[in-house]
């Protein structure tokens, strides 16, 4: 682990051991755009030891409304390598994988491997079953995160759970989500990958009041905020 003093400010809240798991542990991320660039930024700063980032896109200009990872220079740029660059600057201690690859059939298996957690911030309802399907078969948990405008969704799915079903029903025919349609802001995405990062450490920590089997519903628009039983 890196020297204790960069993390004095996670202590009590993480303990010294707690740390050391945390700088133990191996988490993907697929898709590294509105949440998964502050979910990326999250987990390097609290001391993740491994980070493996998948994301086969290239900044473009609408993504600088929301985009922690995006800026005006590297428009072009792979997202992987920007994420990258920044966990680099961030935090140095952190092992980073990079793929550059959007995540299908033929090749996720292969970007989790040796995760011990997978978090989707996906925006493709079809990747996001197929993401559950491959990651289950592993034997991960997964955190996933959504939004549309300004509300959000954050949910906990472990191996044995039916996860996804449970929210979308059987849609995984529908090639996108509603994002596409409402848009995105940024204060809705950071807020959405704040939750995801917590959930994160409590999986990983394994602590009590994880979103498993619960559904959270963030409307930021009217403060409303509920968290549903799935089961």
């Amino acid at each position: 682990m890196a020297t204790q003093a960069r993390y004095d400010r996670n202590f009590n809240t993480i303990t010294l051991d707690e740390q050391r798991i945390l700088a133990r542990s191996h988490v993907a991320i697929i898709g590294l755009g509105g949440l998964g660039g502050g979910v990326c930024e999250m987990l390097a700063r609290t001391g993740i030891g491994t980070l493996t980032l998948v994301d086969g896109d290239v900044f473009d200009i609408t993504n600088l409304n929301r985009q922690l990872l995006s800026q005006e220079k590297n428009i072009g740029k792979p997202k992987a390598q920007a994420a990258r660059e920044r966990v680099g600057a961030v935090n140095s201690s952190v092992e980073v994988n990079t793929i550059q690859a959007y995540a299908d059939e033929t090749n996720l298996a292969g970007m989790i491997e040796g995760a011990d957690l997978v978090v989707d911030c996906l925006d493709t309802i079809e990747t996001r079953f197929l993401v559950q399907e491959i990651v289950q078969k592993a034997s991960i948990p997964i955190v996933s995160g959504a939004i549309a405008g300004i509300c959000g969704q954050v949910t906990v799915i472990f191996p044995e759970d039916q996860g996804y079903e449970l929210i979308y029903g059987n849609k995984k025919e529908c090639s996108r989500g509603i994002e596409t349609i409402t848009g995105n802001i940024s204060y809705c995405a950071l807020f959405v990958a704040s939750l995801q990062a917590s959930e994160c450490i409590k999986v990983l920590l394994n602590r009590k009041d994880m979103l498993r089997n619960k559904l959270l519903i963030a409307d930021l628009g009217s403060n409303s905020f509920e968290v549903m039983d799935l089961v």
